[in-house]
Parts: C-alpha cells; structure tokens; sequence
C-alpha cells in the first residue's frame, strides 16, 4: 500500500488524515478527512459552511481542479430582500480592512460538496470513516488554536460578537474571548456531522441541515434560499497547466483568478532565481508581483469573461511581458502519496460572517460581503455565479518523477506566497521545509501606491521601494503547506511555522 505525506494547518487536522491513511485511504482520503478536520477544528479560520477548490493529479492521467467555490444565492427570492442582512465593519488584522458580516453576506458554501466530489472520484475509503475524526473533534471538544485567536483577537467582537451561538462559542462565561488552547464546544455541530457523516453531502444541501440554514437566512435577512442550496453541486474542470524550468505546474483555473495570478507570476520570473535571492532577483520578483497584482485588480476582478483575460495575461507572461495597469481566512492541505497521486485542496471561509445557523453548529462565510470579490456590488450578482477567488492549491512534476502538492492559505498573500515557495523548491532547489520556512516579501497594494512589506533575509532595504520589514516568520505571509515524494529520497511534508501546522508521513 503506498505511504502517504501531509501538510496541514495543525497536527489535530494532519492526524485525521494519517488516520484515513492506516485505514487504507489514499492521498486523496488523506487530504479530504484533513480539511474535514481542518474545517471544523480551526474556527474563524475556515467552516464546513466555506467554500474551495482541490487540484488532485493521478499518477495516470492529467490534473483536474474540482470546483467547490462559492456560488452567488437568492433563486426564487423577492427583489425586495436584496440588499439586507449586513454589517459592515473594520478588522483589524493583515494592515487592517473593511468587510461585510452579518446572514446578508454569507454565499452559497462549497466545502462539503468539494470534499465529496473528490472522495467519489478519487477515494477508496467510504466517507463516513473521512467524517468520523470530524465527528468526534466536535463530540468531545477541541482546543482553540493560537493562529486563530490571533485572528480573533481582531475580529471576535465585531464579526463573532453579534450573532449569540457564535459568542457564545468562543468567550468565557465573563464574555472573555478564550485564551489559546482553551476547549472549544460547539453546540449541535457532533450532530451535523453524525448526519453529514450517514446521509453525505447531501445532508447540508437538500437534507434537514438546509431546511435550517434556509430558514435561518429568511428570517435573519441573508437571501441563501433552499433552492440554492438544493441546486449547488461540486464542479469538475480541466487544471490549468504551465510550464517552469522543467516542471509542469497544475493549478485551478476560472472562475477562479488566484491560479490564473500564480501561473503568470511564475512564467515572468523565468527560471529565476538562480542561485539564490540576490537584490536583482529580489527586484524582478517585487516588479513581477507587483504588475500581475494591479492587472488583478484592474482586469481580472472585474473581467465579465474572465476566461479570455486569464489566457491573454498568460499569453503575455509566457512572452515574458510584464502587464501594464489597465485604468484579500483561509487553511490548505497537501498530500501526496509515494505511486505519485497528488492532492492539493485549499478552503476558506473569508473574514467569517459570524453567523451559525440555529441547529447546526456550523459557522458561515461572508464571500458576499468581500469587497473586492464582488466589484458588481453587494448583493448585484445573478444567482448561480461562481464568485472570484484567491484561492490557488497547486501540484507539480519534474521529469525526474518528484511530485510536489503545494498551497496556502492568506488572501492576497496566497498567490505570492506559493510563488515563493515554489520557486525556492523548483528553481532554487531548497529542502521542502527549508523552501517553505525561507523569508517572503509581498506586495501590497494601496491608494499611495505599492508597499513591499518583507520578511528579515531579503535585501529588500537595498532597492529604491517603498517597504517595511515586518520581522520574522509573521503570519501576515500566509501558511504555506507542502508535500513531496521524490523517487530517490522518497515523501516529504513541511508545515509552515508561521502559522505553527502539522506534517505527518503515515502508511
């Protein structure tokens, strides 16, 4: 039976997988009960009630990239309802940002249908031994994460203080938001997933759980209907591919932007770097991600046929052109086995609506209420659309056979932070942790122009930017997980320590 290699957000999500592996699970298992576990462990981070994507290469066919993203809701809802349900707030977290929370923001939830598709496709293990880790995690309580209290050091009052199931879950009984690693209970979420467990998927989108959420929304203002919720189904579409430095890269296409993003950064760096992170490399690197992150911004987002924009912006990148300025909570998993089946999924659950729907224990998105994933405005876009997204997980081979899963969580770090990873794995030649652990920079972009905010190890203080070193191993730079197996020195996992993670080799 082949061993299996897995990266995650923690060691408690990572074990559900090793556990699917001793059962006789594969890489797919492995990943698949990791995010289960991952989702429901890791609150404010990611939710069963998130949305995803998952890139899985076999070992005998092409990549494909299943489709779990968010749908845009309100099938057979009266037009007076739009608009409504929302609470706009300020985060202080990443440099600070304005978001959307409340029912009105929460978009049609992808996780449980990705997750299984993915098992259907490509498992071996019945799903109700995936769910089982879940299952019990929520039973008996699990301790609160310190990347997550980080975050909700932030966001617990004014995205998770509003709604009574949501604080209650996460403050003492003095309304003290719970220290790290303090016991976290759900209430109702053992018995979500002792249904999701026996009936599957379907449980949460055309079972009891969906009559809840969907008379939740009605109530409360959010415009998710049944019918949403009944019409959603997980999409299977064609990875896109590129080529680097030998390397074939699989990744998710549109609807999604955050794979289209990464393939154009990685063919302009053009086998760089080298050697090593030079201040010449360094520069190109700043000026890749800083004109693919403004065509972002100008051209993607906002593209009305997103396909032919990726493939014009990929055209121009694979000719080596820089494109010009035409006028943003998150956990991933890696796992790959050593007969060379890669699974790469990552979830999100954006900046978290704080809404649990009554009954359910489940905490849902707020997509909707993500400024820059809806440039049509709140509440604008028909139902059934796909929403953009950030999201990249990623596989890779080498003509040598090494196979690599890669990802990351971190809004509109995600991109640039597998950039980095990948290019120190493929170009540098970097142990997997090593690569991962190496110091990162990102540009952001502002009303003032563009900020490289950079980790201590780069050179960046030598070239004429505006930037800020932000010290060492900040979470700021995403999490980035991957996994390996090579033909001679066999499977490789690394956690990123920014984020603390979970890696296990099990089989």
């Amino acid at each position: 039976m082949p061993r299996v290699a897995i990266a995650s957000v923690s060691q408690i999500a990572v074990d559900a997988g090793a556990q699917a592996v001793a059962e006789g699970g594969n890489a797919v298992d492995a990943a698949v009960a990791t995010t289960l576990a991952a989702a429901v462990t890791s609150p404010a981070m990611t939710s069963l009630g998130g949305g995803g994507y998952a890139t899985i290469w076999p070992p005998d066919g092409p990549p494909e990239t299943i489709d779990g993203g968010f749908e845009t809701p309100g099938r057979g809802l009266d037009p007076a309802r739009l608009g409504g349900g929302r609470i706009d707030v300020h985060i202080g977290y990443a440099g600070g940002t304005d978001t959307t929370v409340g029912p009105g923001s929460v978009a049609t939830p992808g996780v449980l249908a990705l997750c299984a598709l993915a098992s259907e496709r490509h498992g071996r293990l019945p799903w109700k031994a995936l769910v089982q880790p879940s299952y019990e995690h929520a039973r008996d309580g699990f301790p609160l994460p310190k990347p997550c209290h980080d975050y909700l050091v932030h966001a617990h009052d004014s995205v998770f203080g509003w709604n009574h199931d949501s604080f209650t879950a996460l403050h003492d009984a003095d309304g003290q938001l719970l220290e790290p690693g303090a016991r976290i209970e759900v209430p109702d979420l053992a018995d979500s997933l002792r249904l999701i467990g026996e009936q599957g998927a379907d449980a949460f989108y055309r079972g009891e759980l969906a009559r809840r959420v969907a008379d939740y929304m009605e109530r409360e203002g959010g415009i998710v209907t049944a019918d949403d919720l009944a019409a959603y189904r997980g999409r299977v579409r064609k990875a896109l591919t590129i080529d680097h430095s030998g390397w074939r890269v699989a990744t998710n296409p549109p609807p999604a932007v955050g794979g289209v993003v990464l393939a154009a950064m990685l063919l302009l760096m053009g086998g760089r770097p080298r050697e090593r992170w030079s201040t010449r490399e360094v520069e190109r690197l700043i000026r890749v991600q800083e004109a693919v992150l403004l065509h972002r911004h100008d051209v993607l987002i906002r593209a009305d046929d997103l396909t032919a924009e990726a493939s014009a912006l990929l055209r121009r990148a694979d000719a080596g052109n820089l494109p010009g300025r035409m006028s943003a909570s998150t956990v991933h998993t890696s796992a790959v086995s050593s007969d060379g089946l890669a699974c790469s999924i990552t979830i999100s659950e954006g900046y978290g609506s704080g809404a649990i729907a009554p009954g359910t224990g489940i905490w849902l998105n707020n997509s909707l209420g993500e400024l820059e994933l809806n440039p049509r405005g709140f509440h604008q876009s028909p139902p059934g659309h796909r929403l953009p997204s950030n999201m990249a997980p990623s596989a890779a081979r080498s003509p040598d056979g090494t196979v690599l899963a890669i990802g990351s969580p971190g809004a509109d770090r995600i991109t640039t932070a597998i950039l980095q990873g990948t290019l120190n794995i493929i170009d540098l030649k970097l142990p997997l942790q090593a690569a991962v652990d190496h110091p990162r920079l990102h540009v952001k972009l502002t009303d003032e122009g563009s900020l490289v905010r950079f980790e201590e190890g780069l050179p960046v203080e030598e070239l004429s930017v505006n930037s800020h070193c932000v010290g060492k191993r900040v979470m700021y730079f995403g999490a980035v997980e991957a996994a390996a197996f090579h033909p001679v020195a066999g499977l490789e996992a690394a956690a990123d320590v920014r984020r603390v993670g979970g890696t296990a080799v099990a089989g």
